[in-house]
């Protein structure tokens, strides 16, 4: 039933095809110089931030580029930053095909690493592949049920998706610091509450020759396999009918539920699975630490790349080296460390503002009227 009513929707309407191209081509540059220009306008903002502060408006934006790509190392901390903004930004972009607004990748982030964490300690004397397997086997289906939730009490009873899953990110973060803390400590971790070693045999090693985990690759295949099953598959499609007009999709006979379920679900993995690299890779054992904000950061990540997966990508490495600069402009120009969230925040403010441009810009309106 699903490919019919997909098919139905997709007939082909061969009249005015060049015109068509063109209006399509003009609304994949909307597309790219709207964000850019967004983009543009917050480090302009930023530097008028900061030239209030006292600080050099070029001098920042110097030490980020040398902070971002400029030694091999600060290009190494880009994508190790970037590695699980690939996942977490996909908590948003994917339910945002089916018409979800979900902001509940940090909640699936830390249960994801908590569930991990579990699993490694149950394993503990397992062989490393058994181990890996059963913690990434946890931090997917433990993310992907706690996002499920919140689209379950969205399509069943009708509670907001936006609330839920920001709500269920407090609940998870409540989640950890009870376990670490209580049932699940480690008796020997006394001045800083955490549960036990998962062990050093059974975390993520690193690229050879770099100090990048594997995390980095993983996060690009999902991201690359999640712009595959939205723009290329009858269910993408599907979603993307559901997510664009309900009431079509309900016409043709889509299973809405199902796609909404199934989209949560999906995007929820993506952001338990990078919990559990985090902490396979960088922690080690469940504490405090895991409440990194990459939850948070992907949402910005998921809105910069107007919910594309491919386009997920090169964001996920700007907002990356973004971060990655952060310690260089604190030791060089007295700058906190939080000025680059600051930053990542007029960039969230710029690009929802920007949402009001789409279509109003003269050159992309005679396109669209030529189309």
């Amino acid at each position: 039933m699903l490919e019919d009513s997909a098919a139905a929707l997709a007939a082909p309407r061969p009249r005015g095809l060049g015109r068509r191209q063109w209006a399509g081509g003009a609304a994949a540059a909307e597309a790219v110089l709207v964000p850019a220009g967004a983009l543009v306008l917050s480090l302009l903002l930023f530097g008028l931030f900061v030239a209030c502060a006292g600080v050099d408006p070029l001098a920042v934006c110097r030490y980020m580029i040398e902070g971002s790509v400029g030694s091999w190392f600060a290009v190494q901390n880009t994508l190790t930053r970037a590695a699980p903004l690939l996942l977490t930004g996909l908590c948003t972009a994917l339910p945002a095909q089916a018409g979800l607004m979900i902001i509940g990748g940090e909640g699936a982030f830390v249960i994801g690493g908590l569930s991990a964490a579990m699993a490694g300690v149950a394993l503990h004397g397992a062989a490393a592949p058994v181990a890996l397997a059963g913690m990434t086997a946890a931090g997917i289906v433990a993310g992907g049920l706690w996002v499920a939730l919140a689209g379950a009490l969205r399509h069943w009873r009708g509670v907001n998706e936006t609330i839920s899953s920001l709500l269920l990110n407090y609940i998870a973060i409540a989640i950890l610091n009870q376990l670490v803390e209580g049932p699940f400590r480690d008796p020997d971790s006394l001045n800083k509450p955490s549960s036990p070693s998962i062990g050093y045999g059974h975390m993520i090693g690193t690229i050879p020759g770099t100090e990048i985990h594997w995390g980095l690759p993983v996060g690009i295949v999902v991201c690359l396999a999640a712009y595959v099953l939205i723009r290329h598959t009858t269910v993408g499609f599907a979603t993307r009918i559901a997510g664009g007009n309900l009431r079509a999709a309900r016409m043709v006979g889509l299973p809405i539920g199902r796609l909404v379920m199934l989209t949560c679900f999906l995007g929820g993995a993506a952001a338990g699975l990078a919990g559990m690299i985090e902490l396979a890779a960088v922690q080690e054992r469940a504490s405090a630490d895991l409440v990194t904000g990459y939850g948070y950061a992907g949402i910005l990540v998921a809105f910069l790349a107007r919910q594309n997966p491919l386009a997920m990508i090169p964001v996920a490495f700007l907002l990356g080296g973004i971060g990655a600069s952060g310690g260089l402009l604190q030791r060089h120009l007295g700058l906190p460390d939080a000025a680059t969230v600051v930053l990542q925040g007029i960039i969230f403010v710029m690009i929802l503002a920007s949402d009001a441009v789409y279509g109003r810009l003269p050159w992309f309106r005679r396109a669209e009227t030529a189309g």
